[in-house]
């Protein structure tokens, strides 16, 4: 169980750094020098590689660097708990946990907010009804999963309460 809590945090982590890494490819080298003092301490470790980077990267690194500076000392220390979670799965997993990403991120933008709502619907029912909601699925065949999904998708959403 906590390597599935583990993983879920890492999972939303790594989600939540590729969406504050996202940015337009940069055409150009970032000279180091450009960097202000800020990112140039966080970004310390890269000095002496930073001209190999590729400008792509560059440009990500120096919008992290920013994000970092604006964190809370809480908010680096789940990030850093986040990338240890990262760094600790195989290769395969990120890869696989990429590529899921990369598809979710392909979906309409009410795609991937019905995703999300019904991700924060499954984290707040309880441990027993999580278990039994993952359990019936894990003993569906691949047609009735996706007859599930397609119900899930179309069927008629409850309005709001104020």
């Amino acid at each position: 169980m906590k390597l599935k809590a583990t993983l879920a945090r890492a999972t939303a982590g790594i989600a939540l750094l590729l969406i504050i890494g996202a940015t337009s490819y940069a055409d150009e080298e970032l000279d180091w020098n450009s960097l202000d003092a800020s990112q140039q301490e966080v970004l310390a470790k890269f000095k002496d590689e930073w001209d190999s980077l590729p400008p792509a990267r560059q440009e990500r690194l120096a919008r992290g660097a920013d994000h970092w500076a604006g964190m809370t000392d809480e908010e680096r220390k789940e990030a850093r708990a986040r990338f240890s979670d990262w760094s600790q799965l195989s290769a395969e997993r990120r890869e696989l946990i990429r590529e899921r990403y990369d598809i979710y991120r392909s979906l309409p933008a009410d795609e991937q907010k019905r995703i999300r709502e019904n991700y924060r619907r499954y984290k707040h029912l309880n441990d027993e009804r999580r278990r039994l909601v993952r359990e019936r699925y894990r003993n569906m065949t691949p047609e009735q999963r996706q007859r599930a999904r397609d119900r899930m998708r179309d069927r008629p959403r409850p309005t709001p309460r104020d």
